[in-house]
């Protein structure tokens, strides 16, 4: 195993973000580590934390165990002297915030729980890392639903997975997350666990633009049964493997973000379907929704790989071609089967 998540270090973590997937991965950690890192931006809210053991923005009912809690806003402060970085940022503001590490991190183990792709280099959070900080793919690992942070702080069991090209860091990453109402999930499959979170959250963002068009349930689950398709053709076809697209990282997730009450991008798209632009829905939501970034991103990803991706790309030109919602949709349903 790497020096860098050995069982002599594998407690020392920090988390770099400060949303509501930060927040409940404190809940989880601080049951398992004596003392968790937290980098967080605003020094207000590290304040508020600190008087009230609450997130004053996201998951305001969870009470956070303080007293394991080590918080900063300076980030080298905290992410040089540590083994292991958990990243828990929105893709749209990786750059700005990992651009403040000054200290070498290509030595240390990286979990990402990123499930965007990085706005102009159009790289996923592990092949950003790789290319920006010389982190070897080896010393990473991802982490993927079907979960939401709002179910974990309601305690409710959850299904987390954690996907590394060397099984053994997976479980070693996978034991600071279990509690009694999270299990594990082991995989090898790095990529197709990372693109495939970044594709459901443009499907679900689909979802919401035709519910908002009004489309009912008949056509709702022929649309996700189809975007599970155009998903798994994707993975296959643009990194190929004996990956099983129906477990729950792949074909769970997809349901949860499409279907759930929780989920920010089919209320995004709902937004969208009634008319709103994706400026005014971002500022309606107050949150991000991260199929909007992962539309474009795709979309200009695929233009080197021209895979059939119908659903995508129509999502992609109703976010940013400004074209019909209500047409490319109508287009769409002569694609499905």
């Amino acid at each position: 195993m790497d020096s860098a998540i050995s069982k002599k270090n594998m407690r020392n973590v920090v988390v770099i973000g400060n949303g509501s997937w930060a927040t409940a991965q404190m809940l989880l950690l601080t049951q398992n580590i004596e003392t968790v890192s937290w980098f967080i931006r605003d020094e207000k809210m590290i304040n508020h934390i600190k008087r009230y053991k609450r997130n004053p923005r996201y998951l305001q009912t969870a009470k956070l165990d303080t007293s394991k809690i080590k918080m900063s806003c300076d980030i080298n402060s905290l992410v040089c002297d540590t083994d292991i970085i958990i990243i828990a940022v929105p893709s749209a503001f990786c750059k700005i915030i990992l651009g403040e590490i000054k200290c070498d991190i290509s030595k240390k183990f990286i979990v990402s729980t990123t499930k965007g792709i990085i706005p102009d280099e159009d790289l996923t959070l592990s092949e950003y890392m790789h290319e920006q900080f010389n982190v070897p793919f080896a010393n990473m690992c991802i982490i993927s639903g079907p979960c939401h942070a709002e179910e974990i702080a309601l305690q409710r069991l959850s299904y987390l997975t954690f996907a590394s090209k060397k099984t053994e860091a997976a479980e070693t990453i996978a034991k600071l997350y279990k509690t009694s109402y999270v299990r594990a999930v082991i995989s090898a499959d790095v990529y197709g666990t990372e693109y495939g979170a970044i594709l459901k959250n443009i499907y679900a963002v689909g979802v919401g633009i035709c519910l908002g068009l009004g489309y009912g349930d008949n056509f709702i689950s022929v649309f996700t049964a189809n975007a599970h398709r155009e998903m798994k053709r994707f993975l296959n076809e643009s990194y190929p493997s004996k990956r099983n697209t129906s477990r729950s990282s792949y074909l769970g997730d997809l349901l949860v973000t499409c279907y759930s009450k929780f989920s920010r991008n089919r209320t995004f798209g709902t937004l969208i379907g009634k008319g709103y632009s994706p400026e005014e829905a971002i500022v309606e939501m107050k949150m991000i929704a991260e199929g909007y970034y992962a539309a474009r991103g795709i979309y200009k990803v695929n233009k080197r790989l021209n895979i059939s991706m119908p659903i995508a790309k129509a999502v992609y030109k109703i976010l940013y071609t400004r074209a019909s919602a209500a047409k490319q949709m109508e287009l769409v349903t002569e694609e499905l089967m």
